[in-house]
């Protein structure tokens, strides 16, 4: 693959993997831009690459957060404190390990038949469509709830019912198009959390899954990945997707702080209708 490729699919997956937009879907379409068949897509080894560099930023960010939670997690388990009688670090790892359970799951059982049915670029546009007008909703209900005088809760709060629900929600991001953070924030306003406090979670759902899912590719392709040039971009494709991931963290963050997600709805639903439109007239043929 050509040193340019590399570099752009690398600052497309992070630009786009932790924005309510789906990274994947983005990936997607800049390959077969590029002139890559669908069937190309799926085995490409590369996306390994540049998904690994989501675990690096990720871990890096919320380095602090994960080292407090681990500990907490271990301590809680050695004086048998469960949910309920944990401390907030440790019911907060525990809630993020009984979120991850449903997308390991549907990961399990369905990836093979999602790969087959929603990796052309008409299924994408749908899926990103769709997923936008929920998105939006969750934003109505939210403003909704606010005029009733229901304040939004925080991180710390956080229950049960919250972890599973966004959980099942990180499911639906298998579909490319439905984007792991833009469904998880979706369900966590359903859910009653801010923005914010939706947002931190869904970072933080988001690692035990992705680690998994890149555990497993690493190991499945591992003879592309560790082969001469492929090994290269690789390194490349790591370093600037974990670059541009962390910045990308942190400004979302800060512009969810104080803002909705409409401008991502509206995105969305253009970048959707736009390539339904361009698989019609033959574009990615």
């Amino acid at each position: 693959m050509p040193l340019w490729q590399v570099i752009t699919l690398g600052l497309v997956q992070r630009l786009t993997e932790f924005l309510p937009i789906s990274s994947t879907a983005h990936l997607i379409v800049a390959q077969r831009m590029f002139g890559r068949t669908e069937e190309q897509v799926k085995k490409d080894p590369f996306t390994v690459a540049i998904q690994l560099g989501t675990i690096v930023a990720v871990f890096i960010f919320f380095r602090t957060d994960i080292w407090r939670m681990t500990k907490a997690f271990f301590r809680d388990l050695a004086e048998n404190r469960f949910v309920s009688s944990a401390t907030n670090d440790g019911r907060l790892a525990k809630l993020i390990v009984v979120g991850t359970i449903p997308v390991g799951i549907c990961g399990l059982l369905f990836k093979k038949v999602l790969e087959e049915k929603f990796y052309n670029p008409t299924s994408i546009g749908v899926v990103a469509i769709v997923f936008a007008l929920l998105m939006l909703a969750s934003e109505w209900w939210a403003k909704r709830r606010s005029a009733r005088g229901i304040t939004p809760r925080p991180q710390t709060q956080i229950t049960l019912f919250d972890a599973l629900f966004v959980g099942f929600a990180q499911c639906l991001a298998l579909m490319p198009g439905g984007s792991r953070s833009g469904t998880t924030i979706t369900a966590g306003l359903f859910a009653g959390l801010d923005r914010t406090a939706a947002a931190r979670f869904s970072f933080l759902l988001s690692l035990p899954a992705i680690l998994a899912a890149g555990c497993k590719d690493v190991v499945e392709k591992r003879n592309e990945l560790f082969h001469g040039d492929t090994l290269m971009s690789l390194v490349i494709g790591l370093i600037v997707s974990a670059f541009v991931g962390y910045a990308s963290i942190a400004w979302l963050l800060r512009y969810l702080s104080k803002n909705s997600t409409v401008w991502f709805v509206v995105y969305r639903i253009i970048f959707g209708a736009g390539l339904i439109a361009a698989a019609a007239a033959g574009w990615f043929a």
